[in-house]
């Protein structure tokens, strides 16, 4: 009886929701009807609506322009009595989506874990003070987001996506004209391209470093000569102690020259190498030290202690390489080489204390496995030499023996069979 009740009531509120669902209307927007209908500047937004993020979540072009979307003529639809802004002034934007972006109560109905400081943080960026000032042509948030194709962060599609920042900040800092009444060099994208960093995110890495992540996106600046160690630092955790460790340390921060950019530049940050400590004309050290200078045979030693163990390396691999193609087992030597790698690998990152005890350590380390690898290579190719001797020694008594049985068995061929005279000539 009580199922029976039940299973009438779930029927009855079904009905009910299927009436309800039948009796509401459609939401209707008649100004993307009418703007669809427009080519060009008026009705590219009707066009790319539909898959803004906006849109997907339910909000309609009145929550932005203001009017009333459901009324089919156009005056009515865009009395200014009824709210409408239409093109909001370039000045007013960033508070236009601040009047959502900033409700920490109305953006967790739609995305909880979206912060909702933008606002403030454009404030203390270069582009929010120059918009303060009424300068009308720094970056606003429809530049970097798009107006009526927003999309999520994660998409590939999204303007903010980590490999698309360069070339959206780009868009304004990479063109002379816009950037000539500020005196900002637009070579940033170029030389950016030229970087580890860009080859590291066209190579899938989304954690490599973008524009937003030296300057920040809604607060960017230009990082001080104070704070680009620490701008470095957010990535470069370890480097960074260990520069705090250097003899650079104090006189570079007394002469206010910036660390890490000194040696490694800043958009266009390449590969390192141990030539960089060297004599020849990669050498960054000699651009500050002569060669007979204390911080000149400093760098000298180090480059010494690094190439020698690089070498090592390239010496023990060459003879695994060796025993490995004549078939002998070399797992646990190849395991010795490797430590010997992260060896060298910690020394080249205790260049940035530039002490050479430090690097020495690492080095030494490095050579005797480096040194442990190469014997055991060299004893796997003796063992081969050895079984090579051996087979031969082998080969040599097997056959020996098959010469021998074949001469007997000949032999016995050749003897009558018992009691047959043999006839002799």
């Amino acid at each position: 009886m009580f199922l029976r009740c039940l299973s009438t009531l779930v029927l009855l509120l079904l009905g009910a929701l299927g009436a309800a669902a039948k009796d509401a209307k459609p939401v209707v927007n008649h100004c993307l009807e009418c703007h669809a209908a427009f080519d060009g500047k008026l009705g590219d937004p009707a066009r790319q609506f539909p898959d803004d993020i906006h849109a997907t979540r339910g909000l309609t072009c009145a929550d932005c322009h203001g009017g009333n979307p459901s009324q089919e003529d156009a005056e009515k639809a865009m009395d200014r009595k009824q709210g409408f802004r239409g093109v909001p002034k370039r000045s007013e934007i960033p508070q236009l989506c601040a009047r959502c972006h900033s409700d920490g109560a109305f953006m967790r109905a739609y995305n909880p874990s979206l912060r909702t400081d933008q606002l403030t943080q454009y404030g203390t960026s270069v582009h929010g003070k120059r918009l303060r000032a009424g300068d009308t042509r720094v970056a606003v948030c429809s530049d970097c987001h798009s107006p009526h194709s927003i999309r999520p962060a994660s998409s590939p599609l999204s303007t903010v996506h980590a490999p698309q920042i360069p070339m959206t900040c780009g868009r304004c800092h990479a063109d002379p004209m816009r950037m000539k009444p500020y005196g900002i060099p637009t070579n940033q994208l170029d030389d950016y391209r030229g970087s580890v960093h860009y080859q590291t995110l066209t190579g899938g890495d989304l954690s490599a470093p973008t524009c937003a992540t030296c300057h920040g996106n809604h607060g960017a600046a230009p990082p001080g000569v104070a704070s680009i160690e620490r701008v470095c630092g957010t990535c470069h955790v370890f480097q960074e102690q260990l520069f705090d460790q250097s003899p650079h340390k104090a006189p570079w921060q007394a002469a206010k020259i910036a660390a890490c950019l000194t040696c490694h530049g800043n958009h266009r940050v390449e590969h390192t190498g141990d030539a960089l400590l060297g004599t020849g004309g990669e050498s960054l050290c000699l651009r500050c030290h002569a060669k007979d200078d204390a911080g000149g045979k400093t760098a000298q030693r180090i480059y010494a202690d690094l190439t020698g163990l690089d070498s090592n390396l390239g010496d023990a691999a060459a003879v695994l390489d060796r025993a490995e193609r004549a078939g002998m087992e070399v797992g646990e030597a190849r395991l010795t080489l490797s430590n010997g790698r992260e060896k060298l690998i910690k020394a080249r990152v205790d260049v940035h204390t530039m002490i050479p005890a430090r690097v020495e350590q690492n080095t030494e380390e490095g050579r005797k496995l480096a040194l442990q690898a190469q014997q055991a290579g060299q004893q796997a190719l003796a063992e081969y030499a050895y079984r090579r001797k051996g087979l031969a020694l082998s080969l040599i008594a097997i056959a020996f023996v098959v010469g021998t049985l074949w001469l007997l068995i000949r032999s016995i061929e050749r003897r009558p069979p018992a009691g047959e005279e043999v006839t002799r000539p």
